[in-house]
């Protein structure tokens, strides 16, 4: 349920529900699976909310679908690299994030339509449905953070439309990955499906929260879901 408020507010869910699994006895594979899983239901609660209140960006529909077969990929390679190789990267990817969206307070609190150029659309389809997606298939953790990240930055939404459009394209990279991971018999199903019932109670919960309060709100959340996610990829390597 944490993880699914979490995830409903700015991503990063799975800072709660992989150690949990791991700490439950599943190999880090079943576990990236199974948090696929549980995580699916969440994300397409979340989705349906803030589609009622904010609607769709035009960009979630394309780069959702782009984000299946990339998350795919990615979740094909999860069983074959070693993903301590890709932390010490990620992790100054996300000191940055912190240190440009603490530095720059306005940074995502209002939409600006003037960067919704042509070429910029096809930068955030490239990094959302390519790049980011083919990360959530691989390791997971943080996507819907980078997610939002890319949004703001690269077509000037705000921090709620932003985690909004990341939810569609979070649907998009959990199905690709639970479609390889299935076949490959991966997912504990039954904690999986049992967990996504918690996890729908905390999204909606999440995005409702996210939708009351405001961009403020959710920055003050990315602060502290990157902060964590920092801290987590540093004692993994140590």
């Amino acid at each position: 349920m944490a993880a699914g408020w979490v995830d409903a507010v700015v991503g990063g869910g799975g800072l709660l529900q992989l150690p949990a699994l791991l700490l439950a006895g599943l190999t880090p594979v079943e576990a990236l699976a199974t948090n696929k899983s549980a995580s699916v239901l969440g994300t397409a609660s979340a989705a349906y909310t803030y589609a009622r209140r904010t609607g769709v960006d035009r960009i979630a529909v394309p780069a959702g679908a782009a984000a299946v077969l990339s998350s795919a990929c990615g979740a094909l390679l999860a069983g074959l690299l070693d993903p301590a190789v890709l932390k010490p990267l990620i992790i100054v990817v996300l000191v940055g994030v912190a240190a440009f969206v603490a530095l720059r307070p306005s940074f995502g609190a209002v939409a600006d339509p003037g960067l919704r150029t042509r070429g910029r659309l096809a930068a955030a389809l490239l990094a959302a449905g390519g790049v980011i997606a083919f990360y959530d298939g691989l390791i997971g953790p943080g996507t819907g953070t980078f997610l939002i990240i890319a949004f703001t930055s690269l077509v000037g939404m705000d921090f709620v439309r932003a985690s909004g459009t990341a939810k569609i394209i979070n649907m998009g990279t959990n199905v690709g990955a639970i479609a390889v991971f299935a076949l490959q018999g991966h997912v504990v199903w039954a904690l999986g499906l049992a967990m996504g019932v918690a996890n729908i109670a905390g999204a909606q919960l999440g995005a409702r929260m996210a939708l009351k309060r405001g961009a403020g709100f959710v920055r003050a959340v990315l602060l502290t879901v990157v902060s964590a996610l920092v801290l987590r990829l540093g004692w993994d390597l140590l």
